[in-house]
Parts: C-alpha cells; sequence; structure tokens
C-alpha cells in the first residue's frame, strides 16, 4: 500500500489573490458606473419648449424698455425693491 493518498492540489496563492483584486476592481467599476448614472439623470434638466422661451424672451425685453436705466436706483430696476419714483411724496405746507 502506498502512503500518498490523492489530495487536490489547492490554488496558489498568488492566483487567488490576484482574482479578489480583479473581482474587487471589478465591483469598483461597477459602483462609480451607477453612482455616474444616477447623478447625472438627477442634474439633468429638462429642454424649455419653444414658444415658452420665446415668451421669456419678449417678457424680458419689455421689462428692460420699461424700466429707466441709470436711475440710480439697481434694486429698484431689477424689481426687489420700489422705486422712489413710484413713493408718494408727501405734501408739504410752506412756512411761514
Amino acid at each position: 500500500m502506498s502512503d500518498q493518498m490523492d489530495v487536490r492540489p489547492e490554488p496558489s496563492q498568488p492566483i487567488q489573490r490576484i482574482k479578489v483584486g480583479v473581482i474587487g476592481l471589478l465591483a469598483v467599476v461597477v459602483l462609480i458606473a451607477i453612482a455616474s448614472a444616477i447623478i447625472s439623470s438627477a442634474t439633468r434638466e429638462a429642454p424649455v419648449a419653444g414658444s415658452a422661451q420665446a415668451n421669456l424672451v419678449a417678457e424680458i425685453a419689455s421689462t428692460n424698455d420699461a424700466a429707466p436705466m441709470g436711475s440710480g436706483e439697481p434694486l429698484a430696476e431689477m424689481g426687489v425693491a420700489p422705486s422712489s419714483a413710484n413713493l408718494a411724496l408727501p405734501a408739504t405746507t410752506p412756512s411761514r
């Protein structure tokens, strides 16, 4: 009888390390691809329809024509604050 038994040889340690490294690298690449797809779809905006964009441009142009430029009131020009020309001045009585 022989003293040797049929023993399956185990895979060598360097081959196992390479396999684990490649699987880990592929997992990271897949996760990055998924995250990139999610972020790009979340930040993508719907395009504005042509007629809506034309209306917006016309509205901006009309408000620019209506507001006097260079009045020294930049907040009033942007529409954030009322213009001093629109405010009613109190009536003053002449002093004697």
